[in-house]
């Protein structure tokens, strides 16, 4: 994939040109419907997205997901929203692409709680198990896509 032309690039007009092939396409299709089902779980692997605010105080954690969970959780599935009404779109706006961006970082931040991946891991190669090697492909995948929004998004 690093050898491979943008797969989104900002347009003179500062719209922002998908080229994604087909095949890429239809795996981010699928996985907003499956983030949002596990959404409406307690699975751990949800923790990076509300991590605790007073780890070492529960009542003060509490008092704070009461106040900010359900604006939290309002925004990922608007988020989901728009990327699963624009995931077939030639061009995104800026909001539209910093919704996809969204979405991707959440994908990957469960994936890679469950798949325990830590920061040391990307200065090596994942692990090779390869029951788990289609997951990693993914998590990997979806960094890069997160890749070639950020540049697109950068300026000049």
């Amino acid at each position: 994939m690093a050898g491979d032309s943008p797969r989104i690039k900002r347009t003179r007009r500062g719209e922002y040109l998908l080229r994604l092939p087909e095949g890429e396409r239809e795996l981010l299709r699928s996985l907003p419907a499956q983030l949002r089902q596990l959404l409406s779980t307690d699975d751990a692997s949800l923790r990076r997205l509300f991590p605790p605010a007073h780890a070492d105080d529960p009542l003060a954690n509490a008092e704070y997901t009461s106040l900010v969970r359900d604006d939290l959780m309002a925004e990922r599935l608007a988020r989901l929203e728009m990327m699963e009404t624009t995931i077939d779109a030639a061009r995104l706006d800026e909001q539209q692409l910093l919704a996809w961006l969204g979405v991707l970082n959440d994908l990957r931040l469960v994936l890679g709680t469950r798949l325990d991946v830590t920061e040391d891991m990307y200065e090596e190669e994942m692990p090779g198990d390869e029951s788990r090697a289609p997951a990693f492909e993914l998590f990997r995948y979806l960094g890069f896509v997160e890749e070639q929004i950020v540049e697109a998004l950068a300026p000049g």
